[in-house]
């Protein structure tokens, strides 16, 4: 049985591992279009390009580790097409063909239009190493960098940027930082946070256009003010990279969709990690986080061995920025109440709708967030009063 996995990344990595580890011993090929062996996505835009992590301590495994255990890594190779029928894959030069396929390709960053000046020179994403290595000369102390997006992403730039002395501004065009993915609280929390390190936050306001010729050098912004810049980071989402699998056919919803077990509409093709959809608690979820990455890709790679397992997601994220570090439990959807547990430099955020707790933002509080995980996980509540009264001790929230 030959076994191609597309996709180089945090699931394509943890997939093929699975398999060689779980003793299947058949033929596995993983597929990258990166010239480096598969890494860590996470540090790029902090530690990586503050330069306190070199590109080998990234790596997810040793390089040898793939020809150690026969598995064939195809990197600096882009797909170009997949034939369900033939079960075949197509790369430059040569026609490959799978018994099992896994995509795990993962999401690519949305962009500005080119109509607004998306395409001007110094105009930079943050989603692999081409990326980061392109935009780190830029980092240079006084440099002016405008911030496109008030999400995660944006953030943790704006951070980084500050840290190493740059100038900040960071517009959202929502009312709110965070506003598609946190409370009111947590959002003022980051807000004050980054306005202490000097980031200029400007909320309610979009970008209108860049301008330059040939080269960022500003920016309009919706409320016709203009700022001089010296290049700029979007930070506006991502998008599944789901192209290649909706040219092949597959059923595709906000991103490829799969079953519990994680295969596609295709009975040989299964998928994992940002670009698949899945069932969860009676509805369809996409999730953009590494450990849904490792998770859902070894329950493919299990699959593929026969083991019949379901993959019951247990969500979980984090963010650093500057000196904390977020840790979030569960998803905040349909939340009607937040309940905030200040202790200091230790603060979080419970989630309920109802008397049911939904999810835990948890800063610099690891305690908090571990709890409020394993409740969460156990389809448990905590009491409010208890989560509130920041001398109370949480244990007592486990109890029976």
């Amino acid at each position: 049985m030959h076994v191609i996995v597309i996709g180089a990344g945090q699931a394509g990595s943890s997939c093929v591992a699975k398999l060689r580890n779980g003793g299947f011993e058949g033929q596995i090929t993983l597929i990258g279009a990166e010239t480096v062996p598969p890494y860590q996505r996470p540090p790029l835009s902090k530690a990586y390009l503050m330069g306190d992590m070199a590109l080998e301590r990234m790596f997810l495994r040793p390089e040898s580790f793939y020809s150690d255990h026969d598995i064939t890594l195809r990197m600096g190779t882009r797909v170009e097409a997949i034939d369900p029928a033939a079960q075949t894959v197509t790369v430059p030069g040569e026609v490959l063909h799978y018994d099992q396929l896994v995509l795990t390709t993962g999401s690519d960053p949305r962009r500005l239009p080119a109509a607004i000046g998306g395409t001007l020179d110094g105009v930079c994403t943050v989603r692999d190493l081409l990326d980061v290595d392109s935009m780190a000369p830029r980092f240079t102390k006084d440099a002016r960098v405008l911030i496109v997006g008030g999400g995660y992403i944006g953030l943790e730039a704006a951070a980084v940027a500050s840290k190493l002395g740059l100038r900040v501004t960071l517009v959202e065009m929502a009312d709110r930082i965070l506003q598609r993915v946190a409370s009111p609280q947590t959002s003022d929390y980051f807000r004050a946070l980054h306005t202490r390190h000097g980031v200029d936050i400007r909320e309610g306001v979009g970008l209108d256009r860049l301008l330059g010729e040939g080269a960022v050098s500003g920016a309009r912004l919706t409320d016709g003010s203009e700022i001089e810049v010296d290049f700029v980071i979007v930070g506006v989402g991502i998008a599944p990279a789901s192209a290649l699998a909706e040219t092949a056919g597959l059923t595709m919803d906000n991103g490829i969709m799969v079953d519990t077990h994680g295969r596609t509409s295709d009975p040989h093709i299964w998928a994992a990690g940002d670009c698949a959809s899945f069932p969860y608690r009676g509805t369809r979820i996409r999730l953009e986080s590494v450990p849904n990455a490792i998770d859902q890709a070894e329950v493919v790679a299990e699959n593929i061995m026969g083991a019949d397992k379901e993959y019951g997601a247990r969500p979980w994220f984090w963010s650093d920025q500057y000196d904390v570090k977020l840790q979030i439990a569960g998803l905040n959807v349909g939340y009607d109440r937040v309940v905030t547990r200040d202790g200091g430099t230790a603060v979080s955020f419970w989630y309920y709708l109802g008397d049911q707790l939904l999810a835990v933002d948890a800063a610099n509080d690891p305690r908090a967030y571990m709890i409020g995980k394993r409740l969460i996980e156990a389809g448990k509540s905590a009491d409010p009063a208890v989560v509130a009264d920041a001398s109370a001790d949480l244990k007592s929230l486990l109890q029976p």
